[in-house]
Formats: C-alpha cells, sequence, structure tokens
C-alpha cells in the first residue's frame, strides 16, 4: 500500500489545513518524513546540494497543532533557500518574514483553538528559531499533548527530580531560559531548556 504525503498530511494535520499544506508542497516539492521524537528538535528542513533536493522532517508524536505550525516553520525555510541561498542568517529577518506570511492565511481562517491564536500573536511579532524557546506558545501548544504526566521544565521546582533523556537529574537553578540540572547518578550538572518535556519523578524514589 502506497502511503501519500495526502495520506500523513490528513493523519497529523487539523483536517481544514491539509489542502494549504498540500498546495505548498506542490508550489515547492520536497522529500516530506515523519521520524521518532528528537529531544533537541521538533523539526529540520535540509538541501542537498548533490541531488538538488529539500527535505523536511517532522516527529511524529507532535499534537496536530504542534504539527502544522513546526510544517509551516520548516516550509519557511525551505522557501527562504530558494530564495536567498546560504546569504542570509537561518532564522533571519528574511526568514522571519517568510513565516509570517505562510502563518497568516491559517490565522485569517481561525484554525487553531483561541489559546493558541492569542500566544501565536504576541510569538509572531518577532519569531524564534523555534516555537520552543518561547514559553507562551509552547504552553499554549502543549494543552493539546496527550502526554499530560509530562511537564514543562519551568513548571518543575527547584530541588525536584526528573526524567529527561533517559537519566535522572535534580533542578538546581535558572538561568533565563535554561536550567542548571544535576545529574543524581554522575553528579555532572547540565543545561537543559526550561522548555525541555520532561518526567516529574516521585520524591519518595529518593
Amino acid at each position: 500500500m502506497n502511503i501519500t504525503l495526502l495520506d500523513i498530511l490528513h493523519k497529523y494535520l487539523p483536517e481544514q489545513t491539509v489542502e494549504y499544506c498540500y498546495q505548498l508542497w506542490e508550489d515547492n516539492p520536497f522529500h516530506f518524513t515523519v521520524t521518532r521524537r528528537r529531544q533537541t528538535k521538533l523539526g529540520d528542513y535540509r538541501y542537498s546540494p548533490q541531488e538538488k533536493s529539500h527535505t523536511i522532517t517532522i516527529n511524529y508524536d507532535l499534537n496536530k497543532f504542534s504539527f502544522l505550525v513546526t510544517y509551516i516553520h520548516e516550509v519557511a525555510h525551505l522557501h527562504t533557500a530558494i530564495s536567498h541561498g546560504h546569504r542570509v542568517k537561518p532564522h533571519g529577518n528574511e526568514w522571519k518574514n517568510r513565516f509570517k506570511e505562510l502563518l497568516h492565511p491559517l490565522v485569517q481562517q481561525r484554525v487553531f483553538p483561541g489559546n493558541i491564536e492569542s500566544a501565536l500573536s504576541s510569538y509572531l511579532v518577532n519569531p524564534k528559531a523555534s516555537s520552543c524557546t518561547d514559553m507562551g506558545l509552547l504552553k499554549a501548544l502543549g494543552t493539546y499533548d496527550d502526554q499530560q504526566h509530562f511537564k514543562y521544565l519551568s513548571e518543575v521546582n527547584i530541588s525536584e527530580t526528573f526524567s529527561f533523556n533517559n537519566k535522572v537529574f535534580q533542578k538546581e537553578r535558572v538561568n533565563r531560559t535554561r536550567a542548571i540540572c544535576k545529574d543524581v547518578a554522575s553528579g555532572r550538572k547540565y543545561y537543559v531548556s526550561e522548555g525541555a518535556l520532561v518526567e516529574v519523578l516521585q520524591k519518595s524514589l529518593f
């Protein structure tokens, strides 16, 4: 059975956005893959000079609204690369403007729930490299996740322990958008994004 891009979009996107997102692919075709969960990114865009081809990947475990925002984010990279090559910064003004333009029709159609639409309005004033770095948007998108037993690190209290990347950490203090966390097993300390999704552990375990 051949699975088409339309099949994939119907599965992972809000239904009313499928036609628009498919049209973006038709206008500028690219290889598209839904991939395993990656802790450091939700999606990815790459260009192969040898094959002269574009590839976009998105994590499989995103809710439909997170998947949609990530899809538009990566397509904006593709459009920026086509228009400007590597002469501009990956998340410079050219990408920001294109990202806003691509999202605008979806915002106009009111395809996002009210809390996401409000967070997006703030985010689009100056879009960042990843939606994970904007806590307002991240939390709004996260309300539609199935993983209710997980928390964002920003919601974890100082001295609480949590599981992340198959290791157990203790949150020690916050430095701007990252927290300094101690690996309980080794004692080593790491910076972890406050936007990381972690599993808080019962205090009785320690």
